[in-house]
C-alpha cells in the first residue's frame, strides 16, 4: 500500500516536473527583457500631398500674340501636384510611390491633351531599413528613386517651389532617376554617404543603352556638439557617367552649408564636363551659386540667391541668374504638415556670346505639403 502511494506521489511529481519544464521555454518566448520595446510590423500606409502653385508675369522678354500685339506674359501655374503613397510592410521594409504633373508637348501630330498637365512617376521604390545593422537611418533603396544630391541640398535650401536648385535648374543633374542606391548615416552624428547606380537618363526619359552613372554623395558635421558649429556641412559629389561608350558626362560638386534658427545658407561650387557624341567637342562647364534665407519673428523670411554659370569655359561668356523675394510660413502643429507664400523677383542675364535674351519676372509662389 505505501509502495503504491510512493509510486503515485513519484509519478505526480514527475509529471508536474515535466509540465513546469515544457511550460519554462513559452514563457522565456513570450515574455520581453526589462526596458525593451520590440520593434512594430504593424503593416501602415499612409497618403500625403505637395502643391506648387504661383502666379508670373514675365517683364522680360516679351512676345507676340498671334493678332501681333507686344506682349508681357502672365499666367497661373501648377508646377508641382505630388501624390505621395508611403508605407512599412514591416519595420525592416517600407515603399514610396509619387506621381507629379507635367505639361504635356508632343511634337509632330498634336493630340486633344497638348498644354494639359498630365501624371507622371516620380518615385516608385521599394526600401530595405538597415537600422537594426547599420545604424539609424541607413536603407537600401531600388527603383525610381532619389539621386544622392538634388533632395539633400533641398532640405536645407527650402525654396524648390520658387525653383530647382542651380546644378539642376541648369540641366546637369536630376532630383530622381532608376538605379539602386544605398544610404549610411555615421554615428555621433558627424554627417552621412549616399551612393548609387542609376540609369544616368533621369526619370523622365528611358535608357537609351548600356551606359550607367555612378553617382556618389558624402556629407561630413565637423562639430556635431559645438554650439552654432554644429549646423556646419561639408559635402562632395561626383557624378560618372558616358552619354555613349567613351563620350564623358561629369559632375563634381562641392557645397558648403550652414542651418541655424536665424538663418539657412549655402555655397555650391559645380565643375561639368559633357560630349555628346563621339564627333561632338568635349564642353567644360562651371558656376557657382550662393544663397541665404534669413529667418524673422512670426513666420517671416526673406531668400537671397546668386547663382554665375560658364556654360562653356573656353568662351569668355557667361549667364547670372538673381533671385529676391519675402516669404511667410504659416504655422504648423505638426511637421511635415507645411504652407507658405512667397513673392519673389528674378533677373537672368546673359553675355553676349551666348545670344539669348535677358529674363525678368515677378512672381507669386505658393507650397502646401501634407
Amino acid at each position: 500500500m505505501n509502495a503504491s502511494r510512493t509510486t503515485l506521489r513519484s509519478l505526480a511529481a514527475l509529471a508536474t516536473t515535466v509540465g513546469l519544464l515544457r511550460g519554462l521555454p513559452v514563457f522565456a518566448q513570450v515574455t520581453p527583457a526589462a526596458g525593451y520595446t520590440p520593434p512594430d510590423d504593424t503593416p501602415t500606409i499612409k497618403v500625403g500631398t505637395t502643391i506648387y502653385t504661383d502666379y508670373t508675369y514675365t517683364e522680360e522678354p516679351t512676345t507676340v500674340d498671334t493678332d501681333g500685339n507686344t506682349i508681357h506674359p502672365a499666367a497661373f501655374n501648377v508646377t508641382r501636384a505630388y501624390i505621395n503613397v508611403t508605407g512599412n510592410i514591416s519595420h525592416n521594409v517600407s515603399f514610396r510611390v509619387t506621381p507629379d504633373v507635367s505639361r504635356l508637348t508632343t511634337t509632330g501630330a498634336t493630340t486633344s491633351l497638348d498644354g494639359s498637365l498630365t501624371f507622371r512617376l516620380k518615385y516608385a521604390y521599394g526600401q530595405f531599413n538597415l537600422d537594426d545593422r547599420w545604424s539609424k537611418g541607413s536603407w537600401v533603396r531600388l527603383g525610381e528613386h532619389h539621386t544622392p544630391y538634388v533632395d539633400w541640398e533641398e532640405q536645407v535650401y527650402r525654396y524648390r517651389f520658387q525653383g530647382q536648385i542651380m546644378a539642376e535648374r541648369e540641366g546637369f543633374i536630376s532630383s530622381s532617376d532608376f538605379g539602386l542606391s544605398t544610404h549610411y548615416n555615421f554615428k555621433g552624428n558627424f554627417g552621412d554617404v549616399h551612393g548609387g547606380y542609376y540609369n544616368g537618363d533621369t526619370y523622365s526619359k528611358a535608357e537609351a543603352n548600356d551606359q550607367k552613372a555612378v553617382q556618389i554623395r558624402a556629407t561630413l558635421r565637423p562639430f556635431p556638439m559645438l554650439g552654432v558649429l554644429k549646423g556646419l556641412r561639408l559635402t562632395a559629389f561626383y557624378d560618372a557617367d558616358n552619354y555613349m561608350q567613351g563620350d564623358a558626362r561629369r559632375r563634381t560638386i562641392y557645397a558648403a552649408t550652414f542651418e541655424h534658427k536665424y538663418v539657412n545658407a549655402g555655397y555650391t561650387h559645380l565643375d561639368a564636363t559633357d560630349q555628346p557624341t563621339a564627333v561632338a567637342a568635349e564642353v567644360k562647364a562651371q558656376g557657382y551659386s550662393v544663397w541665404a534665407t534669413p529667418r524673422f519673428p512670426k513666420g517671416w523670411e526673406a531668400l537671397l540667391r546668386y547663382d554665375y554659370l560658364k556654360p562653356n569655359k573656353s568662351v569668355d561668356a557667361a549667364k547670372d541668374r538673381k533671385i529676391a523675394g519675402v516669404a511667410y510660413w504659416f504655422h504648423s502643429q505638426q511637421a511635415p504638415a507645411t504652407a507658405a507664400i512667397l513673392l519673389d523677383y528674378e533677373n537672368v542675364t546673359y553675355d553676349t556670346l551666348l545670344a539669348k535674351p535677358d529674363e525678368k519676372r515677378y512672381a507669386v509662389h505658393t507650397l502646401f505639403n501634407f
